[in-house]
């Protein structure tokens, strides 16, 4: 299921191949990623999360010192382990290259019923959160958790660092929540290998906001898009944990 560590994992086998079908898993042909400002509200909450083997991926800000991503970007195919905390980067305001900050990871948690290498992966428990060394610049707001059921048809936004344009934050700004699906939100937000662990953004009670409803880790089988990400309540309990420990 999971490609070069950083991949969005495809839940079915592929099914054949047919001229009309998308390049790129996850993205349809009337592809609506766009560029977007690394620095502007709501994307300089999300970041990009690197790794000592060249590995990358995305994250999102939802405490000073804490960033959620895929639990599969951490995963070490060559040794069927999670990386050490200490092999990890996350970056903000990245483009081309260039980025605010560079912040060193302090501990990693992940999900205990979610093994990449088992033969059939947990997919709804792949998710990991990220203490980092030192707090988040002042100029990066946290973004709200949004752990409460959505229905069908709710707008969302999803962005990310895509393989195909992995220099620049891109995101679907005009998708919507479909349903769910073994344990998982299912949207068709163009997506696709990279955007791992990036926020599936939903607006806050009040609209005045945006909150992470989930992050994504999976493409489904076109020609439809019908992409899959973890449900924020899989990890919220231990984000409150922490918050009520003291921990950022």
């Amino acid at each position: 299921m999971v490609a070069a560590g950083v991949a969005l994992a495809v839940l079915a086998g592929a099914p054949a191949v047919h001229a009309e079908r998308p390049l790129l898993p996850g993205v349809g042909p009337g592809d609506r990623r766009a560029p977007v400002d690394a620095t502007a509200e709501p994307w300089r909450s999300i970041v990009r999360v690197q790794t000592n083997l060249a590995g990358r991926c995305t994250g999102a800000l939802v405490g000073r010192r804490t960033v959620v991503t895929a639990g599969h970007c951490l995963f070490n195919p060559r040794t069927r382990r999670f990386l050490q905390a200490s092999s990890l980067h996350v970056l903000f305001g990245y483009d081309r290259g260039e980025f605010t900050r560079h912040v060193t990871v302090a501990r990693v948690a992940t999900d205990p019923a979610y093994d990449p290498a088992s033969a059939t992966p947990m997919v709804a428990a792949d998710w990991a959160v990220l203490t980092l060394s030192e707090p988040a610049p002042e100029s990066v707001p946290s973004l709200a958790l949004g752990a409460g059921q959505l229905p069908p048809g709710t707008p969302a936004m999803l962005g990310g660092y895509s393989q195909d344009r992995a220099q620049i934050l891109m995101a679907d700004r005009d998708c919507h929540l479909l349903g769910t699906s073994a344990g998982l939100l299912v949207h068709d937000c163009d997506a696709t290998r990279g955007t791992s662990g990036g926020p599936l953004l939903v607006r806050t009670a009040n609209g005045e906001g945006w909150s992470v409803a989930g992050v994504g880790v999976a493409a489904g089988p076109g020609p439809a898009v019908r992409n899959f990400a973890v449900p924020s309540a899989r990890f919220a309990a231990l984000l409150a944990k922490d918050t009520a420990a003291g921990q950022p």
